[in-house]
């Protein structure tokens, strides 16, 4: 009988680390596409030699704030 529950206890383990490498490599793929649709929005603007709209999308935090002493 205690065989019989290693081999349960071992098949539901194997099992249940199959599910995990499916869900991390479902989650790689997604990264991997949002990627891939970035790499594609810079070469677009790249591409259209559009100068202050490139320099925003490498430094999207500069200009949005302006420190004050009064």
């Amino acid at each position: 009988m205690w065989c019989y529950m290693n081999i349960a206890l071992m098949s539901m383990s194997l099992s249940q680390g199959k599910v995990q490498q499916q869900a991390s490599l479902s989650v790689m793929k997604m990264a991997i596409g949002n990627t891939e649709q970035q790499g594609e929005a810079v070469k677009e603007l790249i591409n259209s030699s559009n100068v202050k709209a490139l320099q925003q999308a490498a430094q999207p935090h500069l200009g949005r704030n302006i420190d004050l002493k009064l």
